[in-house]
């Protein structure tokens, strides 16, 4: 008499985050190593037509094509940052397409790049990763029209988006003036959560907190196009808050001063940060433009770290006038950004930042 056989055991969930050796913005290139590779590449003519280029690592190029309309156009695309393929397509769109806001304008249509393991993921993973990323362009108001995939080795997806906007109306990292405040759109603290994620420590609330930050377009970006007392715009990636605020610094040939206190958190981050939960790309990053920054002494590790935390998908970084203030925080909570705030100031001096606790 044959023994009844006991029930295989259903397969394991495929952890998008175990294929990459670094999820979201926190896998890009050093600012340090990146500047190294750009070094030569620098030097070549440029047509009157592009307005902004790679001289002070802005958003997006944007190149003119009459009096009315100049076109922008970017590229982003990373390893998963979250196990969701549909989250992972989602926030990764939203991360592409926010660049367009970040100069001002409206994106228009994007291309998906797409390279996946195919021999390792299924098919309807790989689907839902492409179906998160029509999502995202949807929530944008964009069609995806093409793409390019390859079968890679890590998960990677993608896009390539296109906007358009006045050419009177860019609004490029280098634009601000001294005198001007800074303005935060969303909190801190996605490399963090992203790190818990990876390591088992994030609990739903955490995970809820991440996907709405991280999927919520910039769109105050394009109405904040509109006020000549808005000088410089920018988003906040992989760089943290500190590189890119320094980018802005370099751009204008200004000092900035943070207000560590007034900067926003996400859910439960500095609990987070300071077990432990940090990425490498935090490290990495003090590590190339730490020597341009001043802390106050009360500064902690762990709020340093949160300075220099990879921020994928992160919030626009406005710089204005003290006067509209108000009228930009009005911007941004018509968008739908509640915590956007005060975080900071731009004045006469060097490059660098200091940061006040």
């Amino acid at each position: 008499m044959n023994s009844p056989q006991t029930p295989a055991a259903p397969p394991a969930p495929i952890r998008l985050t175990s294929f990459s050796h670094g999820g979201g913005c926190g896998c890009k290139v050093a600012p340090g190593l990146l500047t190294e590779i750009l070094r030569g590449v620098r030097n070549f003519p440029v047509p009157r037509e592009l307005l902004v280029g790679i001289e002070t690592a802005d958003d997006a190029a944007v190149y003119r094509l009459n009096d009315e309309q100049a076109l922008i156009a970017t590229t982003d695309f990373f390893m998963p940052i979250v196990d969701d393929p549909y989250d992972f397509g989602r926030i990764a769109a939203t991360n592409a397409i926010s660049d367009v806001y970040a100069m001002g304008g409206t994106p228009i249509m994007a291309l998906a790049l797409v390279g996946m393991p195919i021999d390792k993921l299924p098919l309807e993973v790989i689907g839902k990763i492409l179906e998160g990323g029509e999502s995202g362009c949807a929530a944008a108001g964009i069609p995806i029209a093409g793409g390019h995939t390859i079968d890679s080795v890590e998960p990677i997806y993608g896009l390539v988006v296109m906007g358009l906007v006045h050419p009177d109306k860019v609004k490029t990292n280098a634009g601000a003036r001294a005198g001007d405040v800074l303005i935060l759109g969303k909190p801190l603290g996605v490399g963090v959560l992203s790190a818990a994620l990876k390591k088992g420590a994030l609990d739903a609330a955490g995970y809820a907190a991440m996907i709405a930050s991280t999927t919520q377009l910039n769109t105050p970006g394009r109405h904040l196009a509109h006020l000549d007392a808005v000088h410089a715009l920018t988003d906040i990636t992989g760089f943290g808050l500190l590189g890119h605020l320094l980018e802005v610094c370099r751009g204008a040939k200004l000092s900035a001063v943070l207000d560590m206190g007034s900067i926003p958190m996400l859910t439960d981050v500095e609990r987070l940060a300071t077990a432990g939960y940090i990425t490498g790309a935090s490290a990495r990053n003090w590590m190339a433009y730490g020597d341009d920054v001043a802390l106050d002494p009360a500064i902690t590790t762990m709020q340093r770290a949160l300075l220099t935390d990879p921020q994928t998908s992160g919030g626009l970084l406005v710089a204005c006038t003290p006067a509209a203030v108000e009228q930009v925080l009005e911007v941004f909570r018509g968008e739908g950004f509640a915590v956007a705030t005060v975080v900071g100031r731009l004045e006469s001096g060097p490059a660098q930042v200091r940061v006040a606790a």
